[in-house]
């Protein structure tokens, strides 16, 4: 897993490079391995300083294996693990001669907190290093010393910040931070770390701080400081995510602890928090989102040409959501095309392109140059080009069918022979749109959801005609783009809006029924949700909502109605954020909108009225659950684990929940089943439970063995 060598000055340099694998990882042979290093480097008195480096072309070192992590059935196999990191950690810290990383690629966990255990920290600038301690994002937190040993380095307030977010920053934040302390190009970084070890010496671990960092760490501050950020952290999770509460514990604490009892801490919080159910949900979606990017589909009879990296790529529409798609891909080295009806159009479009390079630039996402490199990949094409030697062709029209079927007629003549033409469509047919062209098996959905620069879900959607071949260069081709491809049958809905418009609608319908909107958005806040249901309809608009819940109502009307009170919102200008009200009020540029006392007025009765949060969240549960276990029974997807890591990570369901399946075995199937049938049973059959619930409740089944 390591290798060692020393050089003529004296200097050891332990590069990481876990054989048959593109990643270097923490694991108990790893750190065995590790520490059988540090015996031979005491050893050696002729060695004048050490380098830790990683021979992999992207990561440094990324952290712990999460899968056997997760895996560990033995608490106290889990505990050794734990204090066999930090004892080995805490050799590197002892040594007595200098000691320096040098960073190239990503360096989290673990891999970042073996850093905080070197004296210096080097890192390379490129786009691939990133730094961070994400472990609150998995429901746990850094316990090989990144709690202990972060805020001697950056100070109490940035470490919270850094901890409690679970943040990854790229290398020039990282630098301002104090995360790291000197950038350099990748090629110069070992030599770099060599030359600071033989000129400074001991010099690398004795750091003045300022009074102010320390007057920040004192006692008196941490306990300000920690009540400010308890308060701010309940309003935000409200109490949902104990690894986050558990850290800022651990934290505070830590900084008037010794070492020993500090990291005692750390190993106690992190074996409780493994064993909680959010946490164990947490890292189930971290681990499919991992099998998503390495997700392969079947070649079909020219495989050959299945795994060739897409180079050329044209956005047909250049609105919202194809000039975000053009954007993400011109930043992935794509050449992309650019076309809509006329100049106006296409600079519209090229104005929201390079608006977006410029937020990136201000994340330091891209630099400058990488940013007008982005724009100068994107050709804007106002008038009809060949697609002869175009590697995929995305549609992002309008959502009507008459239209993309008069473009994709257009496009079959256009495009080259192996050109796959793709829809960005949310909910129209595939295979209807596919049946316009001559060679439908060509034809796939690739849907990709708005912004498309903070998504990472793509439903990849398979026609009924779409080929294998064409099936499986989908796939790598959302998985080139660095996003998360979910396979899904073309079907109403698809997979995501199938599931959150029932959601949607019942929010809409509890508001026409009297159910106040703060009450219908709390109670899904409170339920986990990232943003109420009525909020998300604003940011979405009341128009596009009103459209795709008309057209799943269409195909489901035996469950689905569309709510009147959309109809007569947009009648009134209503729309949402884009007209500057809906059901809440957007005339504030900063801070959270209000909710708009106007609408009272679309109340058809009260019948909702005095429905607790509890009872409105059990409803809108209920038929996310419902849909969620119809797209199983119907083979929209193939097994449970897409269907909740598809609403995860395409609308933010309660991550800690593991999904609506995931929550369904949590509560038990047959308590669900018979919350449903008693609504069904009161006059409201949308909630009777779909053949599959009921069987499973029947047999006592759950979706899920473990």
């Amino acid at each position: 897993m390591i290798r060692r060598e020393v050089d003529a000055a004296g200097i050891c340099i332990l590069t990481f490079d876990r054989p048959g694998s593109p990643a270097n990882i923490f694991d108990k042979a790893t750190l065995l391995e590790l520490n059988s290093h540090l015996t031979a480097l005491t050893d050696d008195s002729q060695v004048k300083g050490l380098v830790l480096a990683s021979a992999k072309k992207s990561i440094f070192i990324a952290g712990a294996d999460i899968k056997s992590f997760s895996d560990e059935p033995d608490p106290e196999r889990l505990r050794d693990l734990i204090e066999l990191g930090q004892s080995v950690f805490n050799r590197i810290a002892a040594l007595s001669i200098p000691t320096v990383a040098a960073i190239h690629g990503a360096c989290v966990g673990g891999g970042y907190e073996i850093t905080l255990a070197c004296d210096y920290r080097i890192a390379s600038p490129d786009k691939v290093t990133k730094i961070g301690l994400p472990e609150t994002q998995l429901g746990i937190l850094p316990a090989w010393g990144g709690c202990t040993r972060l805020p001697h380095l950056i100070g109490l307030p940035k470490t919270l910040d850094v901890i409690l977010g679970g943040k990854t920053l790229a290398a020039i934040p990282a630098l301002k931070c104090g995360m790291v302390d000197e950038l350099a190009p990748a090629e110069y970084l070992v030599s770099l770390a060599a030359q600071r070890i033989l000129t400074r010496g001991a010099g690398l671990r004795h750091r003045r701080q300022p009074l102010a960092f320390k007057l920040m760490n004192s006692s008196l501050a941490a306990a300000f400081i920690a009540r400010r950020a308890r308060t701010a952290l309940l309003q935000k999770t409200r109490g949902h995510y104990p690894a986050v509460e558990k850290a800022l514990d651990v934290v505070v604490r830590g900084l008037s602890r010794s070492l020993p009892d500090a990291l005692a801490l750390e190993r106690e919080a992190i074996l409780e928090l493994s064993r909680g159910e959010a946490s164990r949900n947490l890292v189930r979606i971290f681990l499919l989102q991992e099998r998503a990017k390495k997700l392969t589909l079947p070649a079909g009879a020219d495989g050959a040409k299945s795994d060739s990296p897409v180079k050329r790529l044209a956005v047909i529409g250049a609105g919202v959501m194809g000039a975000g798609i053009a954007q993400w891909a011109s930043a992935r080295e794509l050449s992309v095309v650019l076309r809509d009806i006329n100049t106006e159009q296409v600079a519209k479009g090229m104005a929201t392109i390079a608006k977006l390079y410029e937020e990136g630039m201000k994340r330091h996402a891209f630099t400058a140059v990488e940013a007008r490199a982005g724009l100068d990949r994107i050709s804007p094409a106002p008038a009809e080009v060949s697609l002869r030697n175009i590697d995929i062709v995305i549609e992002a029209a309008v959502e009507k069918m008459a239209l993309k079927k008069d473009i994709f007629c257009r496009l079959d003549e256009l495009a080259g022979p192996q050109t796959i033409l793709a829809t960005n469509t949310s909910a129209l047919s595939v295979s209807e749109i596919a049946a316009a062209t001559r060679h439908p098996g060509r034809v796939v959905g690739i849907h990709f959801f708005n912004p498309v620069h903070r998504m990472q879900l793509v439903e990849v959607v398979l026609g009924k005609q779409t080929l294998p071949d064409v099936a499986r260069r989908a796939v790598k081709f959302v998985q080139q783009l660095g996003k998360l491809p979910v396979v899904v049958k073309d079907s109403p809905g698809f997979l995501v809006n199938r599931i959150l418009m029932p959601y949607l609608i019942e929010a809409g319908h509890l508001f026409e029924c009297g159910a106040r909107i703060e009450d219908i958005d709390e109670a899904m806040l409170d339920f986990g949700m990232p943003m109420g249901p009525l909020r998300l309809i604003d940011e979405v608009g009341l128009d596009v909502a009103n459209h795709v819940a008309a057209d799943l109502a269409s195909k489901f009307s035996d469950r689905l109605q569309q709510p009147a009170v959309l109809g007569r919102m947009i009648e009134a200008g209503l729309l949402g954020r884009k007209s500057g009200a809906g059901f809440y009020l957007h005339q504030r540029r900063k801070g959270e909108p209000e909710v708009n006392p106007d609408v009272d007025r679309f109340h058809n009765d009260s019948r909702h009225a005095k429905l607790d949060r509890a009872a409105l969240a059990q409803r809108m549960t209920l038929l996310m659950i419902n849909e969620a276990a119809r797209c199983l029974e119907e083979g929209v997807v193939g097994e449970p684990a897409a269907v909740d890591f598809g609403m995860v990570m395409g609308t933010g369901f309660a991550p800690f929940r593991g999904g609506p399946l995931r929550h369904a075995d949590s509560r038990g199937v047959a308590r669900v089943v018979a919350e449903m049938e008693l609504l069904a049973a009161g006059g409201e059959p949308r909630f009777a439970p779909c053949v599959l619930l009921k069987t499973m409740a029947e047999t006592n089944r759950k979706f899920y063995d473990n």
